[in-house]
C-alpha cells in the first residue's frame, strides 16, 4: 500500500482561480455573485436574502474538510452565522449545479447537533449533510464508505455495580435521503469522483447501521468495543457525531438529513502511522460518495 498517494496533490489547497481554500484560510476570493437557484431547485422554498446555498455539508475534522472543498468551485462566498464560518461554492454535477455551504465544526455530538440547527437558519437549504471518517466495526474494509440508515447513541444506560444495561437511542435520517443513497449504492457510479489514487480493491458502499459516542475506540478488546458488539450488534461503524446531527434533524423538521463516513481505521491494527495513511483516503472517499448523493438528489426526483 505504500504507492498510494495520499499526499497534497489529493486535494490541492488551491482552486483554478488561485484561491487558498484550505481549512485555516480566511481569504477569499468572492467573484461574481452567484444566481440564487430556481423555486424548483430549492424544494420551493422561499428566496432568502445574502448568500444562499441549497446544500450545507458539515465535517469535524480538517481531512474531512479539505476533501469536500475540493470538490466545490467558484464563485465562493463567505458567510457568518453566530460566530460559525461557511465557505460557499458550487458543486458542478451531471445533472444539476448547487451552491454548498461548507463548514468545519470539529469532534463531538454535542456541536453537530447545534451545527445542524445553525445551518438551517442560515441558509433553509434542502439537504444538509455531515461528511466524513469512521472506525469500522465489523464487515467493511478501510476505504470503504457508509451511509447510516440508523444511528445508535451506545453511550446512553444504566451502570450497575460494573454491569452497564443499555438505553441506546436511536436516530434516523430522512427516508428520501435514505431512498437515494441506496440508489447511488446500487449506481456504483460514485467511485469516478473519488480524488485519490485507485486501490488494490475498489473501496465498497453500504447503507447500514451505524453507532456513536464521544469515545475513541481504538482496539476491539476495549470495553467499549465489548459493548458496541453486545448492544449495538448491527453496526458496521463507529462515530462521534451522526447520533447528535441526526437528533438535530429529528427535532427540526423541514430539511432532509444523512450521514455519510469513509471508513479510516478498524478496531484491530489502529495506530498514527495508519491514520496518517488512510484519513485523507477515507475521507476522500465519502466526500465522493457526498457529491454523487448531491448530483442525484433533489425535490424533482
Amino acid at each position: 500500500m505504500g504507492d498510494i498517494n495520499h499526499g497534497n496533490q489529493v486535494y490541492g489547497t488551491q482552486n483554478a482561480d488561485g484561491m487558498n481554500f484550505g481549512s485555516g484560510s480566511t481569504t477569499v476570493n468572492k467573484g461574481p455573485a452567484a444566481p440564487e437557484p430556481s423555486a424548483a431547485a430549492s424544494g420551493g422554498r422561499h428566496a432568502r436574502r445574502g448568500p444562499v446555498a441549497d446544500a450545507v455539508v458539515v465535517t469535524a475534522i480538517d481531512s474531512e474538510y479539505a476533501a469536500v472543498a475540493a470538490h466545490l468551485t467558484g464563485p465562493f462566498e463567505e458567510h457568518g452565522e453566530n460566530g460559525t464560518l461557511y465557505r460557499i461554492g458550487t458543486l458542478s454535477g451531471d445533472r444539476r449545479s448547487r451552491r454548498v455551504a461548507l463548514v468545519q465544526v470539529g469532534p463531538g455530538n454535542v456541536d453537530a447537533g447545534v451545527s445542524l440547527e445553525r445551518a438551517r437558519t442560515a441558509f433553509a437549504p434542502e439537504v444538509i449533510l455531515f461528511v466524513g471518517v469512521a472506525g469500522g466495526v465489523k464487515d467493511v474494509r478501510l476505504g470503504d464508505v457508509v451511509v447510516a440508515d440508523a444511528i445508535y447513541d451506545y453511550e446512553t444506560g444504566k451502570e450497575d455495580d460494573g454491569d452497564f444495561r443499555s438505553r441506546a437511542k436511536t436516530a434516523a435520517p430522512s427516508h428520501a435521503a435514505v431512498q437515494r443513497a441506496m440508489d447511488v449504492v446500487f449506481r456504483q457510479e460514485w467511485n469516478r469522483r473519488a480524488l485519490t489514487s485507485r486501490l488494490p480493491e475498489p473501496p465498497r458502499a453500504f447503507v447500514k447501521p451505524v453507532a456513536s459516542g464521544n469515545k475513541v475506540v481504538a482496539h476491539r478488546d476495549a470495553l467499549t468495543a465489548e459493548r458496541l458488539r453486545k448492544h449495538c450488534g448491527d453496526a458496521v461503524a463507529v462515530e462521534m457525531e451522526g447520533y447528535g446531527f441526526l437528533r438535530s434533524a429529528y427535532l427540526s423538521s423541514g430539511t432532509h438529513s444523512l450521514v455519510i463516513r469513509g471508513v479510516s481505521d478498524l478496531l484491530s491494527g489502529k495506530d498514527e502511522a495508519s491514520d496518517t495513511l488512510w484519513q485523507p483516503i477515507a475521507a476522500a472517499h465519502a466526500a465522493a460518495f457526498a457529491a454523487e448523493f448531491l448530483d442525484l438528489f433533489g425535490s424533482e426526483g
